[in-house]
């Protein structure tokens, strides 16, 4: 973090390496989409000598958007990992997606990192900022990660470094804004007539003194005369903030009593403060210019990163259990220890197929190493967790990825990370151990994917390859849930948002060769008698030969909702022979499971068997079956039909001026507000009772709604019956598919 000239520590395409944990450093990009955190490391890639050229996000020309998904889409869909050398430390940045469908990405970063970098667009307004990345944040603090925030697009016309620093101390500072604070302010040229101001360089508010770029070169002046005042009162208050955090108690009373303290000590005191969590400096940086090897501020952020940024070692591990779930005393990041390893990210190789992206937490993981393979899959809220496996693997190839390019590595040691392949059926989230000492590590949360998509296969062909694509995919991305649902027939995906989907549809039809359709979904619907009724049906057909005679009476009650069909028999005088009650009651529940009028389940009913009448030679199972089934269809016509749907108990998460159009919404959606409750951070809590055929599209429509910054989770609450005008429109789709033959 001094203000010294660097030469370019590592020549381009060099594959930086880690002999120690003291050596490393991980680091996760975290940011709005559009934020620039793709061409930030681009940009620090360059200056750390990683790439000969910067590749622009606009061209598809990054390390990091190196899939074809994001190149098309000029947009970060997966996490990405680009190590760099600097000052004797190999730094590995993770860049994560920036649009909330692909938190699962950014989750996956944050358990491979052991510091954050903020990135903030200067052009964006203030609610981008905060919705997206305030959770994050305060997720970080919990666990004492190391942050720091980066300001970028300063060139953009109209925007301003105050104010977005303001902005940052206002959203990210909480009680403390005096713990977020510019380490360098920015010097810009002239304002042009459209606003537009260039960036040419920083004034280090330690040192005051400039660091100017306008040459193309990074050198080292004093500041102009007009600026002193300025850059005094915000030097002070940097100071201020900077002891406030320190550990030494007497640096305060000799800066109040006015006694000199020296830079290195500022300088020390700063990086402890940010290494623990509790001092957050701001910076900004910007791309190099046309034929530059240096962007600028990025020199300083490395800087930061390589002397500010915690270690591997100073890492508390997430907790670890045997496999069993017995307690087990956490080990150090030591490469000599037991190995304890988590798999991060999975995806598909064309050449290598399944290759994973591991962190090793301790030990050392080598080529060729058998090891201890423990998962339980990622727990969502609201659904079950996939089944613990146990296998014994050995560990293939290790690489260290730099975008698309694979560099062959030996050995990964503690604190590091790399690319493993053939790892067995190696999920996100499952933990490599020594086979002689395995353990388990504990499962990161991830969000309830709530968008549905219903798929069926395009052809033939597809059909044979469609289930195990399906299973791939959701091994690949754990925010994915793949339901087989048994009373629509429907394979669903439920992803986290339209964004998601597609991508989920895209990987589907170009990674792994599948044509699918995307069809509507379906939500569970049921049929019930809305009062009793009674039916006869009557079989008799006599065509030469053995000849079919049944006859039977019932009748229909309606039972309290979650009963299901209930069968009693009440024959009086064997009318119907005890043989073919049975029977009878196959055929009831035959016709029950087909539905009546809409073609959904019969639910809640009580059918009495009342009387018959059979024949010594004629009568049969078959035709009692058949009997029963037509007197249930003659009962339905006696009475009105009722159709139900399912209804969700839905939670939203929500800021306190948001309450009011999110309820107006539900209300529209002919929900029941059942209760609200006021949250921590100026958040509410509302309870409601919704039609799931209203929320389909409810992850979506929430998003929009809330700028953002809602969430929600539902669970089935219970079948009710449907409004007439709907029920009888969705009898009339049933008709009209009938009759074109659907």
């Amino acid at each position: 973090m001094g203000t010294t000239s660097h030469a370019h520590p590592g020549a381009a395409g060099g594959a930086p390496t880690a002999g120690h944990p003291s050596s490393l450093r991980n680091v996760v990009l975290v940011g709005p989409s559009g934020s620039g955190k793709t061409t930030l490391v681009e940009a620090l890639a360059l200056t750390a000598g990683a790439v000969n050229r910067a590749g622009r996000v606009e061209d598809g020309a990054t390390v990091s958007d190196y899939d074809e998904t994001e190149q098309r889409r000029r947009r970060s869909v997966q996490l990405s990992l680009v190590p760099v050398e600097w000052n004797g430390c190999k730094i590995n940045l993770l860049d994560t997606p920036g649009y909330a469908d692909f938190v699962g990405e950014l989750r996956a970063g944050l358990r491979a990192a052991d510091a954050a970098l903020f990135v903030v667009s200067a052009a964006q307004e203030a609610k981008a900022v905060a919705a997206t990345t305030r959770a994050v944040w305060e997720e970080c603090a919990l666990v004492g990660m190391a942050r720091a925030i980066v300001v970028t697009h300063l060139d953009t016309a109209r925007t301003s470094f105050d104010e977005m620093t303001r902005v940052c101390a206002e959203i990210f500072g909480g009680d403390d804004p005096d713990a977020v604070l510019p380490l360098y302010l920015p010097v810009q040229g002239p304002e042009g007539p459209d606003g537009h101001a260039p960036l040419t360089g920083l004034t280090g508010l330690l040192t005051q003194r400039v660091l100017d770029y306008s040459s193309g070169e990074r050198k080292e002046i004093p500041p102009p005369d007009d600026r002193r005042e300025g850059l005094l009162a915000a030097h002070d208050r940097l100071i201020e903030g900077i002891i406030a955090e320190s550990e030494d108690e007497t640096l305060m009373d000799r800066y109040l009593d006015g006694g000199d303290i020296s830079t290195r000590t500022l300088l020390d005191d700063l990086e402890h403060a940010v290494a623990r969590g509790t001092f957050h400096p701001v910076l900004t940086a910007a791309p190099a210019a046309e034929g530059a090897r240096q962007g600028i501020g990025t020199v300083e952020l490395l800087e930061l990163i390589t002397a500010g940024f915690p270690t591997p070692l100073e890492r508390t591990l997430p907790t670890v259990t045997t496999p069993g779930g017995a307690p087990r005393p956490a080990p150090g990041c030591d490469p000599g220890g037991p190995l304890v390893a988590e798999v991060v990210k999975t995806s598909s190789d064309p050449y290598a197929g399944r290759v994973s992206l591991v962190r090793v937490f301790s030990g050392t993981l080598r080529a060729d190493d058998t090891v201890h393979l423990c998962g339980h899959g990622l727990t969502d809220p609201a659904h079950e967790p996939r089944p613990c496996h146990d296998a014994e693997v050995r560990a293939g190839a290790l690489s260290s990825p730099f975008g698309k390019q694979q560099r062959t590595l030996d050995r990964c040691v503690a604190g590091d990370l790399a690319r493993v392949a053939r790892l067995g059926r190696a999920e996100t989230g499952d933990t490599l151990s020594a086979v002689d000492d395995p353990v388990l590590m504990e499962p990161w949360s991830m969000p309830d994917p709530l968008l549905p998509l219903a798929v069926r296969a395009h052809g033939k062909a597809d059909e044979d390859k469609l289930s195990q694509s399906l299973a791939r995919l959701v091994a690949e991305d754990p925010t994915l849930r793949l339901e087989q649902n048994p009373d629509t027939q429907q394979v669903v995906l439920w992803c986290l948002g339209e964004a998601h989907r597609d991508v989920a549809l895209e990987r589907l039809r170009g990674r792994f060769g599948v044509q699918v359709d995307a069809v509507p979904h379906l939500v569970p619907l049921r049929e019930t008698f809305a009062g009793p009724a009674s039916g006869l049906g009557r079989h008799v057909k006599q065509s030469g030969g053995h000849g079919q005679y049944a006859v039977c009476e019932i009748e229909v009650e309606p039972l309290p909702p979650g009963t299901g069909i209930e069968f009693v028999d009440k024959v009086v005088g064997g009318a119907v022979p005890r043989q073919f009650i049975a029977a009878v009651e196959k055929g009831v529940r035959a016709q029950a499971a087909r539905g009546i009028v809409a073609g959904h389940p019969l639910v809640d009913l009580r059918v009495t068997l009342r009387d018959g009448k059979a024949h010594s030679v004629d009568s049969s199972d078959a035709a009692f079956q058949t009997a029963g089934a037509q007197a249930l269809r003659e009962a339905a016509a006696d009475t009105r039909i009722q159709i139900l749907e399912p209804v969700a108990e839905v939670r939203v998460l929500i800021p306190d001026d948001c309450v009011g159009p999110v309820m107006s919404d539900l209300s529209g959606r002919r929900g029941r507000v059942v209760g609200t409750e006021q949250n921590p951070g100026g958040r509410t809590l509302v309870r409601a009772e919704v039609p799931e055929i209203e929320i389909g599209r409810y992850a979506v429509d929430l998003r929009s709604l809330s700028h953002g910054t809602g969430r929600f989770d539902r669970s089935y609450a219970r079948h009710e019956a449907m409004p007439h005008q709907l029920a009888a429109r969705i009898r009339d789709e049933r008709k009209n598919g009938a009759a074109k033959g659907d």
